[in-house]
């Protein structure tokens, strides 16, 4: 990569990092609207409870009423964690943080998400194609007595309708 390519290159992630930040700052907002701009027109959003929207429309009227609802004043903390360049026109980058109330100090335990963005760039614009949320929650070390006790029982049953019928 030539010192011109990563400089095009730090441009963009810096343009990457401009729309994810104006994101954060329209949800602080409570704005539905600066929110849904930062998407694109077909975008997809899928939320920690898994519901999937499809375009900005549906993303602005969903974030609108949860504004106006349960999420009344709250605003987003946490950090980016990488912005990965698929193509000159595709970035992928990846959050961990959450949604925090304004009489909360900070994320609550056990509120952490990651977050999945994926961007383009479309007429030098860069936009948020697709989102996806989920909740943290590692799980459990093979060596707890829970995963032990499950992965005994997921075999027997297993092995059970493998002889059951006539599965190696």
């Amino acid at each position: 990569m030539t010192e011109q390519d990563m400089d095009t290159r730090t441009e963009a992630e810096q343009q990457v990092r401009e729309v994810l930040s104006r994101a954060t700052m329209a949800w602080a907002d409570n704005d539905a609207v600066a929110y849904a701009a930062e998407f694109a027109a077909d975008s997809d959003y899928v939320a920690f409870d898994g519901t999937h929207l499809h375009g900005r429309e549906a993303n602005r009227a969903l974030h609108a009423g949860l504004f106006e609802g349960p999420l009344y004043g709250t605003r987003i903390e946490g950090e980016i964690e990488s912005v990965r360049f698929l193509t000159e026109e595709v970035a992928v980058a990846h959050m961990t943080g959450s949604v925090v109330f304004a009489w909360q100090a900070g994320i609550p335990r056990g509120r952490l998400s990651r977050n999945t963005w994926v961007l383009h760039r479309d007429g030098g614009e860069w936009k948020i194609a697709a989102f996806h949320n989920t909740r943290v929650r590692p799980a459990p070390a093979d060596s707890s007595p829970f995963v032990r006790l499950f992965a005994r029982y997921v075999r027997r049953r297993t092995d059970r309708v493998r002889a059951l019928t006539g599965q190696s």
